[in-house]
C-alpha cells in the first residue's frame, strides 16, 4: 500500500470511529510512545500541545507552528494509526491565517485536528470563534482529504464553566463545520450527558480529567471519544524525576 493510500485508509477508519460506540484516543509524544500504544492495540493517537512542549524543554502554548508540524511528522510517520492533531488555536487568530495553518497541517498526513477557542488567558468572542472554525473546515474541504475537523471550547479551563454558554458554542461550531465538539475540563457525568444530548448527533469527546472519571460511565452517557491530553507525559515525567531524584539523593534506583 503507498503512503497516500494508507493515508487515505486511516483517515477513513478514524471517521469511521466517530461513528459508533466510544473509542480511546491516548495522547503520545514522541515516536517510542507512538510505537508502544499502537502494539498495546489502540486504535488511534493524538499528539499533546502540552506534553509536546514539556518534550522541548518548555511549556504549553510556547511551541511554534513549525514544531508543531515537525512533531505531527514525527507521529504520522511513526505508526499505521489514524493520528488527530492537538491543533492549539490553529497558530493564528485571523481566520484566513487558520486555515492556511490548517492546510499545513493536513500536509503532515494526520486524520484529525482540533480548533480551540482560546485566546491568551480568555477566549476569543463567540462570532470570530465561529469564523475560524467556518474558516479551517473550508480549508478541510478546499483540500479533498477526509480529515475530521474538532472544535474545542477552553471555557472551563478558563474558569468560564457556564454549561449552557459552552453548549451554545459547541452548538454553533457543529453548525460552523466542526465533526466532533470537545469542552476539556468538564467532568460532572450529569453534565457531560445533558451536552452529548445537546449536540446530537455530532459526537462528543471528553478529557479524562480526574482519577474518579471512567470511560464505562463516559461511553454509557454517549460520549464517542476519550482522551487523555497531557496525562500520559505527566505520569512519565513523574516517574523520571522520582527515579532521577532517587538516584541523586541515595545513589540508588527505584524498586521495579
Amino acid at each position: 500500500m503507498g503512503a497516500q493510500s494508507s493515508l487515505v485508509e486511516r483517515r477513513r477508519v478514524f471517521r469511521q470511529l466517530h461513528g459508533q460506540g466510544c473509542f480511546l484516543l491516548p495522547n503520545p509524544w514522541d515516536i517510542g510512545g507512538a510505537v508502544c500504544l499502537e502494539r498495546m492495540g489502540f486504535k488511534a493517537i493524538a499528539s499533546s500541545s502540552s506534553a509536546g512542549a514539556k518534550a522541548l524543554g518548555r511549556t504549553d502554548y510556547e511551541i511554534t507552528l513549525p514544531e508543531a508540524l515537525e512533531q505531527l511528522r514525527l507521529l504520522v510517520g511513526a505508526t499505521s494509526l489514524p493520528v488527530n492533531a492537538d491543533f492549539e488555536n490553529g497558530f493564528a487568530d485571523e481566520p484566513e491565517q487558520v486555515a492556511e495553518n490548517v492546510r499545513l497541517a493536513i500536509a503532515t498526513g494526520v486524520a484529525g485536528l482540533s480548533i480551540e477557542d482560546r485566546l491568551g488567558d480568555s477566549l476569543f468572542d463567540a462570532r470570530r470563534a465561529i469564523e475560524r472554525v467556518a474558516a479551517a473546515k473550508q480549508a478541510i474541504v478546499a483540500s479533498g482529504e477526509d480529515v475530521v475537523l474538532v472544535a474545542r471550547t477552553e471555557a472551563y479551563l478558563q474558569g468560564e464553566p457556564e454549561p449552557a454558554s459552552v453548549i451554545d458554542s459547541l452548538l454553533q461550531f457543529a453548525a460552523a463545520g466542526a465533526d466532533c465538539v470537545y469542552a476539556p475540563g468538564i467532568t460532572d457525568i450529569r453534565a457531560i450527558g445533558d451536552l452529548v444530548r445537546a449536540v446530537a448527533p455530532t459526537p462528543v469527546n471528553v478529557l479524562l480529567f480526574t482519577a474518579q472519571m471512567r470511560v464505562s460511565e463516559l461511553a454509557a452517557a454517549g460520549v464517542r471519544r476519550v482522551s487523555l491530553g497531557g496525562a500520559l507525559a505527566s505520569a512519565a515525567w513523574q516517574g523520571f524525576e522520582s527515579a532521577a531524584r532517587r538516584f541523586l539523593n541515595e545513589g540508588s534506583l527505584p524498586p521495579p
